[in-house]
This record gives structure tokens, sequence and C-alpha cells, in this order.
């Protein structure tokens, strides 16, 4: 989800402070059991591999009805315990989850994943704080909440209301580069990422079934957002590729899919925004103009393409201008 934007084609950078104008709507896609709300009706736990659960998250921005349930969410159960590979977009939505874990095993919860700083994927852990696992996080993670966490909390509130919202949980194992977790009968190779989506994204394997969990180092369906590095991005890309996973549950979209054709539909948006900016900058087209004809070839193939196009350029335009 994109953290800093705003409206389409404003960007706010990583680590600036961002003005009271930006209002709700900033970083909320920036993306229990009732107080879900009406959207939580048409939710359920799909099991993607043997004791992995996904819950589709909706192909939306947060709103009261859906308490930022917007993303990919879900846990593996192990022999000694749960794995939380994303939390959720809230503590209503994390609570829900919680409450899915239980009715499937009463195994204690012992890792959750912080896959990146967005709030749609790291705000439900205030749910499982009362488990003391371990949280599992990016090596520039607790900066990138300590720059923006508490700003999203509050847009969070003022959107949710204070007891639907929750807390910032920082990360407790911060990994650099890689890192392993065993569960018992099962392990997981847990990786960190160049800048890319954001500057801190995680991605993950699990031994037993070669899933691989890319959070939102891809998306499906519903457009990218590009927070991080566009460069970046199509280097890491070219790194999950080599990794041997063929299945994956991408940040937003299926439950799971075959990596090789949902990458090459990310990579060739993300080449369509690179080479439409680059030569938006070479005619000397104004960023204003430019968020406004790049990549339109690639409208009727995303969701919420018109919402976040425009954004995606401003940030291309930003890292290029200076190649």
């Amino acid at each position: 989800m994109t953290a800093s934007a705003v409206r389409p084609g404003e960007y706010v950078a990583p680590g600036r402070p961002l003005s009271r104008r930006h209002a709700l709507f900033a970083g909320l896609c920036l993306c229990c059991l009732p107080t879900l709300g009406r959207a939580a009706d048409a939710f359920t736990m799909d099991e993607v591999g043997p004791g992995i659960f996904v819950r589709k998250g909706l192909i939306a921005d947060a709103t009261p009805d859906n308490a930022d349930a917007i993303a990919n969410i879900g846990f593996l159960i192990g022999r000694t315990g749960v794995l939380v590979t994303e939390s959720g977009g809230s503590l209503a939505d994390g609570q829900w989850l919680r409450a899915e874990i239980a009715k499937r095993t009463t195994k204690p919860i012992t890792h959750v994943v912080l896959s990146h700083v967005h709030p749609d994927h790291v705000f439900g852990a205030g749910a499982f704080v009362q488990d003391k696992p371990v949280f599992i996080g990016h090596a520039k993670l607790a900066e990138a909440l300590g720059a923006r966490g508490e700003f999203y909390r509050k847009r969070l509130v003022d959107l949710l209301g204070e007891d639907r919202t929750g807390p910032v949980v920082y990360p407790t194992l911060s990994v650099a580069d890689t890192a392993e977790i065993d569960l018992g009968d099962r392990r997981l190779t847990v990786t960190a990422h160049g800048p890319a989506h954001t500057t801190c994204d995680l991605s993950m394997i699990e031994s037993g079934s070669g899933l691989l969990f890319p959070a939102d180092l891809l998306f499906v369906n519903r457009i990218p957002s590009l927070d991080g590095s566009l460069r970046g991005w199509l280097k890491e890309a070219e790194r999950l590729k080599a990794m041997g996973a063929t299945r994956a549950v991408p940040g937003h979209g299926p439950v799971a899919v075959d990596l090789a054709p949902a990458l090459a539909d990310l990579t060739g948006y993300l080449i369509a925004l690179r080479d439409g900016t680059r030569a938006a900058i070479a005619k000397d087209v104004p960023i204003e103009k430019a968020v406004a004809s790049v990549a339109q070839d690639q409208r009727d193939k995303w969701a919420l393409f018109d919402t976040y196009n425009g954004r995606n350029v401003t940030v291309a335009y930003q890292e290029l201008e200076w190649e």
C-alpha cells in the first residue's frame, strides 16, 4: 500500500513530516468479529498449503466499514507454534485474525512478521502483543516507524476510533540480511530487501511448501504503489525470481498465484512507469503534466489506477530526473 500517498500526484518523501492538509487519506492505503464492520461478512480464510491460511484483503482504501482490512494476511501453524505472516491493518483487523487462529489451533503464537512500514500490514500487530511473540521486521523498519508510525496511528484513530486502531508495534528481531525461523516441523527463511516498494521490505519462503510470501513486493490486480525506489524494485523483482519459488502469496490480490506471470505483470507496469517517466524527463515535460500521461496504457490492467498512478509518476520522476 502507499505510505506517503496523499492525492494522485502528490508525494511526501520518507522521513519528512506530513502536514495536516494531507488529512485522513495520507498513509491509510496509504493499504472482533463484529468490530470489523459490514466488510467482515465477506472474509474467509483459505488454506493455500498444509497448515497455511490466508485471508484475501479488499481491493479498496481504508474506510470505517472495512477497518483497513485491505491486505492479504494470514498465518502458518507449525509443530511448536504459529507464525503470523501479516498482522492486518488495524487492531480490529488483527483481533479478527487472532480469533481465526484460535478456531484452528491452541498452539502459541510465537512469531509475527511486520513485512514493511505501511499501516495495512502492521497495525494489526497490537492484537498479538499479549502473546509475547517475536515481532520480525527489516533492519530499517524501526526507523521508518519512528518517522511515520504515530502519524499513521493518528490518521487511523480519526478514521476508525481509538479502540479499533491499536498501537505502533516495533520489531523485536531486526533482519539486515536473512534470518531462519524454526517452527519445529517447518522452517522459514526471511530476507531483507533493498529499497523497492518501501525502504524496509521483507519476504519469506516456507521450506515445506516452497511458498513465497513477498508481501507488497508483489501486487496482483491492484496497482503497485511506489514508496521506495523504482529502479530498486525492478532489481528486487529479479531477486524474487531467483529464489526458486513457483507460487506466492501477494500482498494484495488473490490469496496465492503462480509467481512468474504475476511478476511479469508487476514488472511490466514498473517498466512502463520507468520508461515513460524517462521519456517525459528527456522532453522536459514538467512533473505536473507527466502525471497525466505516463503509463496510461496500463490503466485497464490495474484496479485503482487513477488513484495511484499519478503518485507513482511523481515518485519515479523525483528519482529518475537525477540519473
